[in-house]
């Protein structure tokens, strides 16, 4: 199953995607009596992904691609949720990454950090390059995302514990973090740092998620791709590690690393591209360039 957040008439609902359209979860519940939040995060929270699913697997699909429910037309897709108790990113998972950086891969704990809400972003919205940074840079990542209370669970039981997963892209202010590495933090949280979504993918639509290739596109045109089996902290072992430090619960999200992270500069379009998933993509504005700083300085809202 596959779900997104969508803005219909002015306000931000979830829904169901098929390959013959996008139905309301709240049409679902109108024609059903059922009553399944219509937020990703609060369905998430509340338990009931497993209830949707099973209703979905059950015929709920073949009901909805017959056209029982009717089908949204105008539409606009939003972040999959905005407020997850914890993001945490993954820095170095794949070797051939941290080579390109020239430094060595962390093999014995994975290098994790977090990120705040106020990073998020969905498809299609702006990227903003800070006023602080000369070099920041964008990275296609694998999400995951946990769908129940997970604390101290084991490697080989950590798949019980996701719910699915999404395309995300993340930034760095590469220039801060060289400056030292303390400066993580500050070189990963800027607005607009964080954009994930156009779906949530259940993980039964994903085969074997070891042989995803992910790939970081600019402008169109592939910068690099690697396979997920080619990380050296599979997602799993990243979801038993971190249960490990801290309870993960419904609605977190862990990025589990890039194949490579490229330099974007103003008008740029960055793409996080996932075999079987919906791409995501993000243009990029530079707030150092005349045209943007001069809305800054008049506090004008800029998209």
């Amino acid at each position: 199953m596959r779900l997104a957040t969508i803005e219909v008439n002015q306000e931000e609902t979830l829904a169901v995607v098929t390959e013959k359209g996008v139905v309301l979860v709240k049409a679902i519940n109108d024609k059903q009596g059922t009553s399944y939040p219509v937020e990703l995060l609060q369905l998430l929270r509340s338990g009931q992904l497993d209830d949707l699913q099973s209703w979905y697997d059950a015929g709920g699909k073949q009901a909805i691609e017959q056209g029982t429910f009717a089908f949204v037309d105008d539409y606009k897709v939003k972040p999959l949720y905005r407020h997850p108790s914890k993001i945490w990113g993954i820095g170095l998972n794949y070797v051939e990454h941290a080579a390109d950086l020239s430094e060595k891969a962390p093999n014995t704990e994975p290098a994790s950090f977090m990120k705040p809400d106020t990073t998020i972003i969905g498809i299609g919205d702006t990227i903003k390059i800070p006023v602080q940074s000369e070099r920041t840079t964008a990275e296609a990542e694998l999400g995951v995302i946990i769908g129940k209370k997970c604390k101290d669970v084991e490697e080989e039981d950590a798949e019980h514990y996701v719910a699915g997963y999404t395309t995300i892209i993340d930034m760095t202010a590469e220039d801060i973090l060289q400056k030292n590495p303390r400066y993580l933090t500050q070189s990963k949280s800027f607005d607009t740092f964080f954009s994930f979504g156009p779906q949530f993918v259940t993980k039964d639509e994903v085969d074997d998620v070891l042989s995803l290739e992910v790939s970081t596109i600019i402008n169109g045109k592939l910068h690099r791709k690697n396979t997920v089996d080619h990380m050296t902290f599979t997602p799993f072992n990243l979801v038993s590690f971190h249960s490990k430090v801290m309870t993960l619960l419904p609605g977190d999200i862990i990025s589990t690393g890039t194949p490579g992270a490229v330099p974007i500069q103003d008008g740029d379009e960055v793409e996080c591209r996932i075999d079987g998933f919906a791409p995501l993509k993000n243009k990029c504005i530079d707030l150092k360039t005349e045209t943007h700083q001069e809305g800054v300085n008049h506090g004008l809202t800029i998209t």
